[in-house]
């Protein structure tokens, strides 16, 4: 089982999960082992489902004005939490390739295995979405064929990024490729470099 194999399920499941409630407050009952790679992947598509809601709540044009701004701050903790996942993500497969030695001619990707998989987990929610378009009985039958050919490119970038995120992996585990993680240094979000926050004139 590749990697991609292991992990869309796990988002599908999460997604699922979700929508029993559909409810951006309800609380998370993970049911993989915590520390484990399923745990966290799971948490990471949690917190990009709950983020895709809070996105549309945002976006309602009769939203109180202060409603909006507690929305948006929650949507950038979301934010923050989304890239802490990503790094623990990369933390994994930094430590289990640890020992691979890179070939002399190895070179480095564009981005980093779990930025891959974090695009991944978002694809399962623009599926998941897209077919609730497809099976609206309230919509046109131009709307559902629209959201159809969507559906079906959505599927198509699935096949296509899931095939690059395994053979990248596999490129790493065998020396072709070599990671190197930079963390996220979110000016806006550290009191010490925005200048609103430290109080600069």
């Amino acid at each position: 089982m590749t990697f991609t194999q292991q992990a869309f399920p796990i988002f599908e499941q999460a997604i699922k999960d979700y929508h029993v409630h559909d409810d951006i407050d309800h609380a998370i009952d993970n049911p993989h082992a915590q520390g484990s790679i399923e745990y966290f992947l799971y948490l990471k598509n949690w917190i990009d489902t709950v983020q895709w809601h809070l996105e549309d709540l945002i976006r309602d044009p009769q939203i109180d004005p202060v409603d909006a701004l507690a929305l948006k701050r929650r949507i950038d903790k979301s934010n923050q939490d989304r890239t802490d996942l990503v790094e623990m993500v990369d933390s994994y497969f930094l430590d289990k390739y640890k020992d691979v030695q890179p070939l002399a001619e190895a070179t480095i990707n564009t981005e980093s295995p779990a930025w891959a998989v974090d695009r991944l987990s978002i694809l399962a929610l623009k599926i998941y979405h897209m077919e609730e378009q497809v099976a609206r009985t309230d919509a046109s039958a131009e709307h559902r064929a629209t959201c159809q050919q969507k559906q079906n490119v959505l599927q198509e970038q699935r096949k296509d990024l899931s095939a690059a995120i395994d053979q990248l992996i596999a490129d790493i585990e065998a020396g072709r490729k070599y990671m190197k993680v930079y963390k996220q240094m979110k000016m806006y979000n550290d009191p010490s470099t925005n200048p609103v926050l430290y109080g600069k004139k």
